[in-house]
């Protein structure tokens, strides 16, 4: 229970910068709705022994499908998600039950995120998404890859391959625009004194720095 009440206290704190409008934006945004049940639904799945989650499938079966029907949000609780999650707009958002989701990502609508490979669901087949990661709208990752921390992924984009940290991946296929990463969307209580954040940040303006250097006369 402690975890179910970090993570969602987590997410809630992505919904804006003051308690009326977060409580405001998880009112009338149900694709908020969607992340606190997949947590709910998570918790059960970790913290039961498989008989119990059976005598416990009448409510939680259903509350799952209303809740999917209600937010199109699929989030099946075998997937690993950090806390912090956000998906600011309501819209259709499919993460295949292989996948995992770092810390603090943004997932917008239309997204999907979904497993390859001769239709198994294994994790090894599934996207593996780091922290801090932005998923613009429409984006779609698929199979077996991962996306570094920080990484940010464009409207529209399909990626198939791995993106490094800080990368900025447009297009169909996707492609590296630049290493700028996610910086810039990615906001969340505590993150100027988030040491990770921090030595990203850092490395990320040092590659500017080189890379400046490289381009003066």
């Amino acid at each position: 229970m402690p975890a179910l009440f970090h993570d969602c206290r987590r997410d809630f704190g992505r919904c804006g910068t003051g308690a009326f409008s977060r409580l405001k934006e998880v009112v009338s945004n149900p694709a908020m709705w969607g992340v606190f049940q997949y947590r709910f639904q998570r918790w059960v799945r970790v913290s039961f022994p498989r008989p119990i989650r059976w005598l416990l499938t009448p409510v939680t079966i259903p509350g799952q499908v209303l809740m999917q029907l209600l937010t199109h949000v699929q989030i099946p609780s075998a997937v690993r998600v950090g806390p912090g999650l956000y998906l600011p707009h309501t819209g259709p958002v499919v993460i295949g039950s292989g996948a995992v989701v770092g810390a603090h990502c943004t997932i917008a609508h239309n997204v999907t995120v979904g497993h390859a490979g001769g239709g198994t669901k294994s994790a090894s087949h599934s996207p593996v998404v780091g922290d801090r990661v932005y998923i613009g709208p429409g984006a779609i990752l698929i199979g077996g890859i991962a996306i570094g921390d920080d990484a940010l992924i464009g409207a529209g984009a399909v990626v198939a391959k791995s993106i490094p940290a800080r990368g900025v991946a447009v297009g169909n296929p996707a492609r590296i625009l630049s290493d700028g990463g996610s910086f810039d969307l990615i906001e969340y209580p505590g993150m100027e004194s988030d040491p990770a954040r921090a030595s990203s940040l850092a490395a990320s303006r040092s590659r500017r720095r080189i890379a400046i250097d490289c381009e003066a006369p």
